[in-house]
């Protein structure tokens, strides 16, 4: 079965590269620009995880990380953030994201732990 992965970023160029990514790893892939899209890709196409990122113009990622979890409990969510927002990752951990990346991060370190929620622990 298909793993879906959804990458939420106001910036294009993350997102195209992530998409690039995890295509590449057999994934799903889809994209938002903003927190609304967001909302209408988890409630249409139910993705198993999400990469969203702290900072949205509209509605933050806290905001958008409640709505997820309301529509859906068991989707996973892991946050980016381009600042030490640690207030903001510890209430994200607490909505229940399950880690979070440092931007500028490191595009292997993500690919393997996107791997390991979405594959169960198998390394490629």
């Amino acid at each position: 079965m298909d793993k879906k992965l959804l990458i939420v970023d106001d910036q294009n160029g993350i997102r195209i590269l992530l998409m690039e990514v995890f295509s590449s790893e057999g994934y799903t892939t889809y994209q938002a620009a903003n927190g609304k899209l967001a909302l209408e890709i988890v409630r249409s196409e139910s993705p198993d995880l999400v990469l969203l990122d702290m900072k949205i113009p509209g509605m933050d990622g806290l905001e958008i990380l409640k709505h997820i979890k309301a529509v859906n409990q068991d989707i996973k969510v892991i946050m980016m953030t381009a600042y030490g927002e640690l207030d903001m990752i510890k209430e994200a951990t607490e909505l229940g994201a399950l880690m979070h990346f440092t931007k500028p991060f490191d595009i292997d370190e993500m690919r393997l732990a996107v791997n390991m929620q979405l594959k169960g622990g198998a390394m490629i």
